[in-house]
């Protein structure tokens, strides 16, 4: 289908506003204060600017194509390409942008005198306008180069705060392992390189047909695993957990909101854009890795005691969401029904930008609580709904959201996913017909978790006592760093209750993208706002879930406030102790509320019990003063398989370091050596 052409000055200018938001943050770097409005000014501002523009190009039905005049060489041709689909996520970097951005305002005083304000805002604007330029890359060389500048400014803002070894090792830690992804990309467009002579989408995409399978399938898992490094996805997100809580929190809210969606962004570009078609068992890894990264993922979130770590982990497991999405409509494109591939594609871009809206209000969220607080640590909150009301509303909606608990957001994304999987399990050929059933079992059981895990969060930071003293003198944040979350949170709400023309929208989208005719689509909007998915298989009726769950309470309020005989006495005392007065160390904490489910997986997760017992030398060695049970996990990956790998590494290199004697005669000898075998393998 021919699309319009528009003209490139919209996406310049985009650009351009983001680069005098770093340019000027760097030069004026100087001053905290100047170069902290500077840069978030015109961060706001190119947000604005890019959720303006993006709409025009989904709404409008045109597409814009920039080239750049000077680098435009066969292999060095940095063109951009604004389709749908990349009008779409850039919407979605925006829109985050935007509300961190306001944010950032009054939290980055935090910093004033301790580090340059100056540089982060420079790195900060850098950051978005490479997230922006990652997503219209119309060429392989394009896409690489906006990779790169993207993860070496991400770097910097993991280790901002660099007087912490922790944030240090873990930023050395991101960058070893997305340069590892990023170089099993590059092999892959080197790959479609040698079959097609270009980089160029367009090209790769009309050459993709004729390529060998074996070829295809290599690209695929190439590419899958460098792609899937940068999301986070299981077993390659071990940079994830302490890299995202090292960074500020409106920074963290931008990686774990949009960042990692760009490797999900080139999945959908690759494997359902240009390598079609593609076979089924495509679709039925990227099932079994979804279904392993959310139930995962969830787990290792509802056994941590830090804030940040339990949201980046909570990442994972939505990312794995996302991955079953992509996953079915992979499926079933390569069985030839194109309404449900086309539902199972929208199902992950609602999750994708319901992910975004709400992960980012979560660390917008855990970050004002760390302002007010000055510890990550769940273990010593509580109380605080009562000191900062609103940052709890925030947390509120977010926790709700994520849990997919309606009328937000999470609830319709996830309903989404489930009818997909659905059709999925009805397919005929047994092996994928149980990737569905393995899906739909693990996003039940995710589902489950996600809402233990955030009851766990919101009502240990929040309710009860304040459980140490870093609470107890807490105070409700600035009226920016709320308007920032406020602002995400209403979004939780209004796209909950827009689920049913969204939906419609972002098959549009997939149609767009993949190609596939719609002779009979998936889902149907009535005129009251009713989706429905499969002739009637199943609706759900968004507006009339937030009217109900609404007037519900109202009416039990109504009915309590006037239908109760006012002869009746309401009595208020104290909770019955048995005579022993109530203290925080009674309340339930982070780690017995979970202990009992990571005792149920701890085939899985391989728990750690440390007892630190305290004595009172005046009695005898055995009257115990104090008893504390310290829950730990073992990140099996790390140990089961990073860490072998990392030795294995650290022996070769000590080996090989033997031929490293100072020696220039056997240097030449071995540059001698090397180039004989050149010349043999060559000829």
């Amino acid at each position: 289908m021919m699309q319009a052409i528009a003209t490139p000055l919209g996406f310049l200018v985009l650009i351009g506003l983001f680069t005098v938001g770093a340019v000027g943050s760097l030069v004026g770097r100087k001053s905290d204060g100047f170069a902290n409005a500077w840069g978030n000014f015109w961060a706001v501002v190119g947000s604005v600017w890019g959720l303006a523009f993006t709409s025009s190009v989904m709404l409008g039905g045109h597409e814009v194509i920039a080239t750049s005049p000077i680098l435009n060489f066969p292999l060095l041709s940095l063109t951009f390409h604004i389709d749908k689909l990349a009008a779409f996520f850039m919407f979605a970097v925006c829109l985050v942008a935007l509300f961190c951005s306001i944010y950032a305002v009054d939290y980055i005083k935090d910093f004033y005198k301790r580090y340059s304000v100056g540089n982060l805002g420079f790195f900060y604007n850098l950051f978005i306008a490479a997230m922006l330029l990652v997503v219209g890359a119309a060429n392989g060389i394009a896409f690489l180069i906006a990779w790169e500048v993207m993860s070496l400014v991400s770097y910097f803002l993991v280790t901002y705060d660099r007087n912490d070894a922790a944030n240090v090792k873990a930023g050395y830690v991101y960058l070893v392992m997305t340069h590892v992804g990023t170089a099993l990309i590059l092999l892959g467009f080197i790959l479609m390189y040698g079959y097609t002579q270009s980089f160029d989408f367009a090209s790769l995409k009309a050459g993709a047909s004729l390529m060998p399978q074996a070829l295809k399938d290599a690209v695929f898992v190439l590419t899958f695993i460098g792609l899937g490094t940068k999301a986070g996805v299981i077993p390659f997100h071990i940079w994830l957990p302490s890299a995202h809580p090292a960074a500020p929190s409106h920074v963290s809210a931008l990686m774990s909101g949009v960042m990692i969606k760009m490797g999900i962004y080139m999945m959908v570009r690759l494997f359902l854009d240009i390598l079609q078609p593609v076979p089924a068992w495509w679709g039925v890894a990227l099932l079994v890795i979804g279904s392993v990264s959310c139930v995962m993922g969830v787990l290792y979130a509802l056994a941590e005691r830090d804030i940040k770590r339990l949201l980046a982990y909570s990442s994972i497991e939505n990312i794995g969401i996302i991955l079953l999405g992509v996953g079915g409509a992979l499926v079933f494109s390569s069985q030839h029904a194109p309404a449900l591939a086309l539902l199972s594609l929208a199902a992950a871009l609602f999750h994708t930008l319901n992910h975004a809206v709400f992960k980012s209000l979560l660390f917008l969220g855990a970050g004002s609580v760390i302002h007010a607080t000055h510890t990550r640590n769940i273990e010593k909150y509580g109380g605080l709904i009562r000191l900062m009301p609103v940052t709890a509303l925030g947390l509120l909606v977010g926790s709700m959201a994520i849990s997919a608990l309606p009328p937000f957001n999470g609830f319709f994304s996830e309903w989404l996913t489930f009818q997909s999987l659905f059709h999925g399990a009805m397919s005929a050929e047994l092996y994928v017909k149980w990737a569905f059933l393995i899906a739909i079992a693990a996003l039940a059981l995710t589902g489950g978790l996600a809402l233990a895990c955030f009851v766990k969060v919101f009502g240990t930071t929040f309710l009860a006592r304040p459980r140490s003293d870093a609470p107890k003198h807490a105070k409700e944040v600035s009226m920016r760093m709320r308007v920032g979350m406020l602002g995400l949170a209403g979004l939780c709400l209004v796209v909950g209750v827009l689920a049913a023309p969204i939906t419609t929208f972002l098959q549009t989208v997939g149609h767009e993208v993949t190609g596939l005719p719609v002779v009979e689509a998936a889902t149907n909007v009535s005129a009251s706002q009713v989706l429905s998915v499969g002739q009637g298989y199943a609706s759900v009726w968004a507006p009339g879930i937030f009217v109900l769950l609404v007037t519900l309470p109202i009416l039990v309020w109504l009915a309590v406030r006037f239908g109760v005989s006012r002869r009746q006495k309401v009595r208020v005392s104290s909770t019955w102790d048995c005579g022993i007065d109530l203290t925080e160390r009674m309340e339930i904490t982070s780690t017995g509320f979970a202990r009992s489910i990571v005792s149920i997986f701890r085939g899985v997760l391989r728990p750690t019990a440390q007892h630190n017992v305290e004595y009172d030398e005046a009695l005898t060695r055995y009257t115990p003063v104090s008893r504390r049970v310290l829950l730990g996990l073992v990140d099996v990956y790390h140990k089961y398989s990073y860490g072998p790998l990392y030795g294995a590494a650290q022996d070769l290199s000590r080996r090989v370091k033997g031929i490293q004697n100072g020696n220039i005669n056997m240097y030449v000898l071995y540059i001698f050596v090397v180039l004989v075998i050149t010349l043999l393998v060559g000829v």
